[in-house]
């Protein structure tokens, strides 16, 4: 493996809160993915292993060379030690946010938080000279921050000294804890990315409140729509419109999507059909056409 900084493991943790949950599909990849590529790379002969490396870490000077090293160096280790810690961080924080966001905001945080982390770490460069970083600590601490973001009372349980803390003061204390570590690490130089984990988890904290406001502004752009007055031709046409809707044959469907035009004819009868979005609006035109 390339020298220079690497990230450093998370504590090994005995449990999240009261509940655990089942492995999800995502998790599952990220910890096949990180461990199948630490084991093919430590079984390649040492210059073999090294070369494709190299390739592969993040170096803040040489980004424009290889644009790609923001992404992979996530998938990169420096030892076992640093791997076991990412994964139990990934294992255990990751299961509960991807059944919250869902696959595809759960692997959205995980990268751009570790992306942000590889940027946040190149600002030590401009103070210690060149960096080199591997490691999936950003995308971890992102994950980490996404936990206490939703569940912040839940309690953590460390180990091996059994100390319960919750989980908005255990992201905190990390917050706190990397930044004075990665401005020593400014001056005295270090090998590991601090600024990485702190990045990682005040890009994933900004990510989900903007998350948060940009659907909250959807909803309130809605709300104004819905009071606005129609026009009459405008009302015809819904009208139309849910008219096609309720002819459509359900009996006829597959169970699946009985189930969904089901679900959605009540949020019409409710709502209106503006109240569905532009998706479920093709999804019952499509069905309406068959």
């Amino acid at each position: 493996m390339p020298d220079g900084g690497s990230a450093e493991t998370l504590p090994t943790l005995r449990g999240v809160g009261n509940r655990m949950y089942q492995m999800t599909p995502w998790v599952t990849r990220l910890l096949i993915a990180n461990i199948g590529i630490y084991l093919v790379l430590s079984g390649l002969p040492s210059q073999l292993g090294n070369s494709i490396a190299n390739a592969l870490v993040f170096r803040p000077g040489s980004v424009l060379q290889t644009p790609w090293t923001p992404v992979t160096y996530m998938f990169l280790h420096a030892g076992f030690g640093h791997l076991f810690g990412n994964m139990i961080g990934i294992f255990f924080f990751g299961p509960r946010l991807e059944h919250r966001l869902g696959g595809k905001g759960f692997l959205t945080l995980y990268f751009v938080a570790g992306i942000g982390g590889a940027f946040f770490e190149s600002v030590l460069a401009l103070f210690v000279g060149p960096v080199s970083m591997v490691g999936a600590s950003g995308g971890v601490f992102g994950i980490l921050a996404g936990f206490a973001y939703y569940w912040p009372r839940d309690t953590i349980l460390l180990f091996p000294i059994p100390i319960p803390i919750q989980a908005w003061l255990l992201v905190s204390l990390y917050m706190l804890w990397s930044l004075y570590a990665g401005l020593s690490a400014a001056r005295l130089g270090g090998g590991v990315a601090h600024f990485a984990h702190l990045g990682g988890a005040v890009i994933a904290l900004g990510f989900l409140r903007w998350s948060a406001w940009k659907r909250g502004s959807a909803k309130r752009d809605f709300r104004r729509a819905m009071q606005t007055p129609s026009s009459g031709r405008d009302v015809v046409l819904e009208k139309r419109t849910i008219d096609s809707w309720k002819g459509i044959a359900i009996e006829e469907l597959h169970e699946l999507n009985r189930e969904e035009v089901e679900r959605l004819l009540g949020k019409v009868d409710n709502g209106g059909a503006d109240s569905l979005t532009r998706d479920e609006r093709a999804f019952m035109d499509r069905m309406a056409s068959n």
